[in-house]
């Protein structure tokens, strides 16, 4: 397997890893970063980036000395490429509950895969670009793998179904030539992608508390379900706080407002002091 090209040598055993997967990311990568350093912690923090990604973005994140670790597109097939190609991907399996962004790339989205490839470290915590971390999430690097949080945003019979914006792993070349294998066969589909894949590729995959992955819908849609003072992180799920057009700008301001903080740089609010989700405690 190619090895990825890193930027300089592992300082902690482990890290928390995102992907940058082109330059339109950016803003979520510098919130995520920031919210992280925000939170404390020993960890490295990697970002994984694809060739599409510019050298002034990768500038943009030096301030928070992230470990940068260059990982090309994966070597798929034409058929594949052309199965998971957003035009493609999107009329088979659209996106009914929200809208992606134009820059959302399907195809780059196995990309995380390679973080099995990043054997220098014994455990890693994967956080999608669009998260942000409120606590110190450190203690998940002793779960095992793998663990990922439920998809929860509108109903509750959604808990069967995985997330992969928060997983662990463990790296490991043998694991990783094993999802290469499984990955693509003759007329395979992943309707969403990486996240259809894992769930797939670890069936018995261990639950983590929504609190660790807390998808923005959650707050309009289940507004029981949130609570200032057990969440870990957010995860701004379809429509990102950086677009301009965001149509669900006024639905989700507060959350929007808490994002520009940490990519701004401006003073962190005090999380248990924010306001409840609307509608909470009402009933039906």
């Amino acid at each position: 397997m190619a090895i990825l090209d890193a930027s300089r040598a592992p300082s902690a055993q482990v890290a928390y890893v995102t992907l940058l997967a082109n330059d339109d990311y950016l803003p979520g990568a510098v919130a995520l970063l920031r919210s992280i350093r925000h939170a404390g912690t020993d960890a490295d923090i990697v970002v994984m980036y694809t060739d599409g990604v510019s050298g002034g973005s990768l500038d943009r994140l030096g301030e928070f000395a992230p470990r940068l670790v260059r990982a090309p597109l994966l070597e798929l097939s034409a058929g594949f490429q052309e199965r998971h190609a957003r035009g493609a991907l999107h009329q088979a399996a659209p996106f009914a509950k929200g809208r992606k962004p134009l820059f959302h790339s399907p195809l780059a989205n196995f990309c995380k895969l390679r973080l099995w490839q990043l054997t220098e470290y014994q455990a890693c915590v994967f956080l999608d670009a669009d998260t942000v971390m409120l606590r110190s999430m450190d203690k998940l690097f002793a779960y095992p793998e793998f663990c990922g949080a439920p998809n929860v945003y509108e109903r509750l019979s959604d808990f069967h179904r995985l997330n992969s914006g928060v997983f662990t792993a463990r790296p490991c070349e043998v694991t990783f030539a094993a999802m290469m294998e499984r990955l693509d066969r003759p007329g395979v589909f992943w309707p969403r992608t990486d996240q259809t894949f894992l769930q797939s590729f670890f069936p018995d995959w261990h639950g983590l508390p929504v609190f660790c992955n807390m998808l923005q819908y959650v707050w309009f849609n289940l507004p029981d379900l949130w609570n200032w003072d057990a969440i870990y992180l957010i995860h701004y799920q379809y429509e990102k706080p950086w677009e301009a057009d965001n149509p669900k700008r006024d639905q989700l301001a507060p959350l929007i407002d808490l994002w520009r903080a940490f990519h701004d740089g401006r003073e962190v609010p005090d999380f248990s002091a924010l306001p409840p989700a609307p509608g909470a405690g009402r009933g039906p």
